[in-house]
């Protein structure tokens, strides 16, 4: 998160202009919902300024991912008349983004069910101008979905608004009441899949995103994964397990966290369970990773890292940690193991990322990739390094509820996969090598210096 978040102006409320018409190539690609046949899920997300930033992480996230919500359009002026996906990932969507709410409205050719505000500023509170912004969608029939600290169903004049519109309100990151909060228990030895939490070296780097690309290529393997959600952004996107960790009370974070996973292993029966990280260990402002690691005891874990970004979020004065440094961290303050790296890149030229891969193998002596420029096999085989068993057809055995050998590297000798670690691992580097030569013949190079948004 940033804290130079741009603040809009009141002139993008009431717009008198002739909106815009929709490019060709938008309308191919996106279906026309007629009046008669609307969707009951479908979006407009607001993110003045902040589009494909780290401030916009909620709607990039929304953008690139999303289970519940059909995402019609964004507003943000700055960025009008471009394609949200081609501004976040040089792959075009047919996600318009729009200068306002009357032009997202026409885009539509109808009201959409929700209007969801996507920003995350470091604040996490509304600007007087956002406050306007949302009153008027609520006043044109449209649900509310908040992710700020600030609950509006608390605010007087939002409530009050909502119910002359006969709409909702959700506040995503409303904790439960704090007589139904739960304290760690120790049942999260119950819970006998690999669980692997994907942590970082600071906020706003990719945590959330490169969990689900894994979840879902690992899902295409057959291996069932289970995805706990831990922020708003997850949530939003429709994450059937998971908690806005920031906001509940710091006594029951370990307990909430570990009773969420023990739902989703008992309902689901998953053969992995992964849980999205927050924030960083090792940063000063946040807490949520002590927690995570707590709750979750996790077996395994995947650090995400930006090389390229020189200080940390919102803090000039604090120079990025290094992956050796978070990995000691999070080793020392956790009984787990760092299983790989995963890159941001972030303000990198793809020759800058294959430099960056090939030199924290060397160093790390773990496995590295790009979730978004490099094939998601790389993502699937850095697990199926740590825990083979996953990869053995109808044999995805639990691992052991106590140590030792419930840990990568430490598996007991009935659990090892039937090629042995050193050949397994063999195997799989040269999978990963044939699948980076396909690669290099189709893969776009990125433009040096592009900084896309994470979330």
């Amino acid at each position: 998160m940033s804290k130079k978040s741009t603040t809009p102006s009141s002139s993008f409320f009431f717009n008198d202009l002739p909106t815009p018409a929709a490019t060709t190539s938008q309308k191919e690609k996106k279906p026309f919902l007629s009046l008669g046949k609307i969707h009951p899920d479908t979006a407009i997300v607001y993110c003045e300024g902040q589009f494909g930033e780290i401030d916009g992480k909620t709607a990039n996230g929304l953008v690139r991912h999303s289970e519940k919500y059909e995402i019609l359009s964004i507003i943000d002026s700055q960025r009008t008349g471009q394609d949200a996906g081609a501004v976040l990932d040089d792959a075009p969507n047919g996600i318009p983004i729009c200068r306002d709410l009357d032009e997202a409205l026409a885009k539509a050719n109808h009201t959409p069910r929700y209007f969801i505000y996507g920003i995350a500023p470091a604040s996490g509170l509304l600007s007087p101008v956002e406050r306007k912004f949302l009153l008027r969608a609520i006043s044109r029939g449209m649900n509310l979905v908040n992710g700020l600290h600030e609950f509006l169903n608390d605010d007087p004049e939002f409530a009050a608004a909502a119910a002359r519109a006969k709409v909702t309100i959700r506040d995503v990151r409303q904790p439960r009441d704090k007589k139904d909060l739960r304290v760690f228990s120790g049942r999260i030895s119950q819970v006998t899949c690999p669980r692997i939490a994907v942590l970082g070296t600071d906020c706003a780097i990719g945590k959330r995103t490169t969990a689900t690309i894994l979840a879902s290529e690992l899902k295409k393997r057959g291996i069932k994964a289970v995805m706990i959600g831990t922020g708003q952004t997850g949530i939003i996107q429709g994450a059937r397990y998971g908690l806005a960790l920031d906001a509940v009370p710091s006594q029951f974070c370990a307990g909430e966290l570990e009773a969420t996973i023990v739902e989703a292993f008992e309902n689901e029966a998953p053969d992995v369970i992964l849980i999205e990280g927050q924030g960083a260990l090792s940063h000063p402002a946040y807490s949520t990773s002590s927690f995570i690691l707590r709750g979750s005891c996790p077996h395994g874990v995947v650090l995400q890292h930006a090389p390229a970004r020189k200080h940390r979020c919102d803090f000039e004065t604090m120079p990025m940690p290094t992956p050796a440094s978070e990995i000691k961290l999070i080793e020392t303050f956790s009984d787990t193991k760092v299983i790989g790296l995963t890159i941001n890149h972030e303000d990198m030229s793809d020759a800058e990322v294959t430099t960056a891969i090939e030199h924290f193998e060397s160093e790390l002596g773990i496995p590295a990739t790009d979730a978004l420029t490099r094939s998601p096999e790389r993502l699937v085989e850095m697990v199926l390094a740590a825990f083979p068993q996953l990869g053995v057809p109808h044999q995805h055995s639990p691992l052991s509820s106590s140590p030792p050998g419930d840990r990568p590297g430490q598996d007991p000798p009935q659990r090892r996969h039937p090629r042995g670690p050193t050949s397994s691992a063999r195997h799989l580097r040269h999978r990963r090598h044939q699948v980076d030569l396909g690669l290099a013949r189709n893969r776009t190079n990125l433009a040096a210096g592009r900084r896309p948004g994470f979330g």
